[in-house]
């Protein structure tokens, strides 16, 4: 072996050298579409189902826990009855009224779940009303509805109007059809405007806020505020257990579909054309985030509706998302 310098004939090296003229560009990363990562994650979390073992280590933590807590405060209160008759009988009242209370939590979280399955039972009877042509069925769904939203003021004229048309139906689709126009309409745009409202806030946090996961973070709490709110104004009124429930429900539905994901063409009536690329990144994002908001909202309305949308009356997402953004960020 050589052990002093070795001389490399560079001249002899036939092999071409690189061109840049013929070099691959550089990928332009600041102008991707945006993919709503933040309502992506949120709603993978949401709609998420624990697995069976999973829900069997919460059912046995609970029933242990409970069963702990519930024999140190019996103890407690034995012994401080013993030493100390007063203090323990006032402690005795306070634990018999934080039972009391738990109690009415229980019971309001149970009618918050009858209330949410006499939405599904009247969107369940209303569709085999249609399918079946059936008048009479229709008409008991008229009347369910009308008691359903006996109180409420906005729906006093239309439940007026209702009662002086209905007789001049003569088939289930024409009546529903009225009842739809005449009741649900001004809940539609009730619906309409928190669904605006949330899909605004989701936009301007992610837009703005720089911090890591705070975007996930408003996006989760924007979206299960929504679609309480929206089950709220469809006469779905529901407790944290309920709320939640019915979170899962349309955000795995969503997650089923594929409709979690959005690109320019949701964006195209509020922003115009493929503006998205000249946007900064996290512009985009809260655009992003904001279009996929409004389509969680539909997909809540037609869940917490008692009636199935007629033909052509489900609300656009294009029409939500430019009444909502469009005050945001202007086209120019």
């Amino acid at each position: 072996m050589a052990k002093g310098p070795v001389l490399f004939d560079l001249e002899e090296d036939t092999a071409p050298r690189p061109q840049v003229a013929v070099a691959p560009p550089v990928p332009d990363l600041v102008t991707a579409v945006p993919q709503g990562q933040a309502m992506q994650m949120a709603a993978s979390l949401a709609a998420r189902k624990p697995s069976l073992l999973v829900r069997l280590f919460w059912w046995l933590a609970t029933i242990l826990i409970g069963a702990m807590v519930s024999i140190a405060a019996w103890t407690f209160v034995v012994d401080l009855m013993a030493r100390y008759p007063l203090l323990g009988l006032v402690m005795s009242v306070l634990l018999g009224a934080f039972v009391l209370v738990l109690t009415l939590l229980g019971v309001r979280e149970m009618a918050a779940f009858g209330r949410l399955s006499r939405l599904d039972g009247l969107r369940h009877d209303a569709a085999e009303a249609l399918a079946q042509a059936d008048l009479t069925a229709a008409r008991k769904v008229t009347d369910r509805l009308v008691i359903l939203y006996k109180g409420r003021e906005e729906t006093r004229w239309g439940r007026d109007r209702l009662s002086g048309l209905r007789g001049d139906q003569m088939d289930a689709e024409g009546l529903l059809a009225l009842v739809e126009a005449e009741l649900l309409v001004p809940l539609d745009k009730a619906a309409s405007r928190e669904v605006e409202a949330a899909a605004r806030q989701v936009a301007t946090v992610t837009a703005l806020v720089p911090l890591a996961l705070a975007d996930v973070a408003a996006a989760l709490t924007a979206n299960l505020r929504m679609i309480r709110r929206v089950a709220e104004v469809y006469g779905g009124r529901s407790g944290f257990f309920g709320s939640w429930r019915l979170t899962r429900a349309v955000l795995s539905h969503m997650v089923a579909t594929g409709a979690v994901a959005v690109g320019d063409d949701l964006l195209e009536p509020v922003l115009g054309g493929t503006i998205l690329g000249k946007l900064s990144r996290r512009f985009g994002e809260g655009l992003v985030n904001g279009a996929l908001t409004a389509r969680v909202g539909v997909a809540a309305m037609e869940v917490c509706r008692p009636l199935p949308f007629g033909e052509g009356k489900r609300p656009k997402v294009r029409g939500i998302v430019k009444n909502a953004l469009s005050g945001l960020f202007s086209k120019g």
